[in-house]
């Protein structure tokens, strides 16, 4: 009897999609410490997220050559697009309110519940429905945000509903990527979740456009645009050399280099609640990982010809 060969999904992940992966994460942790340092220095909120994704927007279209890729401006379910394009800038914009006076690792707990959140809104929304074992850690990674924002202490304040807000606008477009990836080009996934955010944040930017006063500030904002740029093209490239599922566990990293990060441009250091939050949050994030892989892993089993199975 012959035995199957294994599936991408149960290959070893390449030792180059780790790597781009981490890289992809690192950047997403630039791009966070470079608003952090705009805002925190005086920037307007509103106008440093405009700059972030007009930059993109610019080079996507140039990379991707716009003028005469039709691939750029498909658009199969319009009112999708637009509510997904609309969602990731209103995500960056609570985000980056809320820099302005929490920690880079206390943002970043709260952001990487979002995997947590979707697992609880993928029932409802695409019809995956968590079994008892995935609601418990799902509860549990509830129970690691309110450990790192604590509810009813001085702690907790208008900076934590903004990171909440921001983490809940993540979630759903997380959800509404996944929907639409069947139907819509990556092109256009990626160039109109920051067209959208150019358009609707203008007229914001503009009344609050604001000269750098430091040197510095130069580089952020070029760090800014480019950094979630590259970050997620770096993704996009990690995702064509590994299953999705084995790249998302790395996302963790980025606690790793926000905290970095923000002990050597703004001495913060998280407190020990912070700390402990952030290792539920990680331990949530990890076991429904580990279960979606086992459930998929049975279903690709169950799917097999009775002739390829073994014995």
């Amino acid at each position: 009897m012959s035995i199957a060969k294994p599936t991408t999904y149960e290959q070893a992940m390449p030792p180059l999609a780790i790597g781009i992966a981490l890289f992809a994460f690192f950047c997403f942790s630039v791009l966070d410490a470079s608003a952090k340092w705009l805002v925190t220095g005086g920037q307007a909120v509103l106008f440093v997220v405009w700059v972030r994704f007009a930059i993109q927007a610019v080079v996507l279209f140039t990379v991707y050559r716009g003028w005469s890729n039709r691939r750029l401006w498909s658009m199969q379910r319009p009112a999708l697009q637009i509510l997904r394009g609309l969602l990731l800038p209103s995500m960056t914009a609570f985000n980056f309110l809320a820099l302005q006076y929490l920690q880079l690792a206390e943002t970043v707990s709260v952001l990487l519940a979002s995997p947590i959140v979707v697992a609880a809104l993928a029932g409802p929304m695409l019809g995956e429905w968590a079994g008892p074992r995935r609601w418990a850690a799902i509860l549990v990674g509830f129970v690691g945000v309110l450990i790192v924002l604590r509810p009813g202490t001085a702690v907790f304040d208008w900076p934590s509903v903004y990171i909440l807000t921001a983490m809940v606008a993540y979630s759903v477009y997380l959800i509404l990527t996944r929907k639409l990836a069947a139907v819509e080009t990556p092109e256009s996934l990626i160039f109109y979740s920051c067209l959208f955010g150019v358009v609707a944040f203008a007229p914001f930017a503009v009344d609050q456009t604001m000269m750098p006063a430091r040197p510095s500030d130069w580089i952020a904002f070029v760090l800014a645009g480019f950094a979630g740029m590259i970050g997620h093209m770096a993704l996009i490239r990690a995702s064509a050399l590994a299953d999705a599922s084995k790249i998302t566990p790395f996302i963790y990293s980025q606690m790793v280099w926000m905290t970095l990060i923000g002990f050597l441009l703004f001495a913060d250091i998280p407190d020990g609640w912070t700390i402990t939050g952030m290792l539920v949050v990680v331990a949530s994030g990890l076991y429904l990982m580990a279960r979606e892989r086992e459930l998929a892993r049975r279903g690709r089993l169950a799917a097999r010809p009775a002739s390829e199975k073994v014995p």
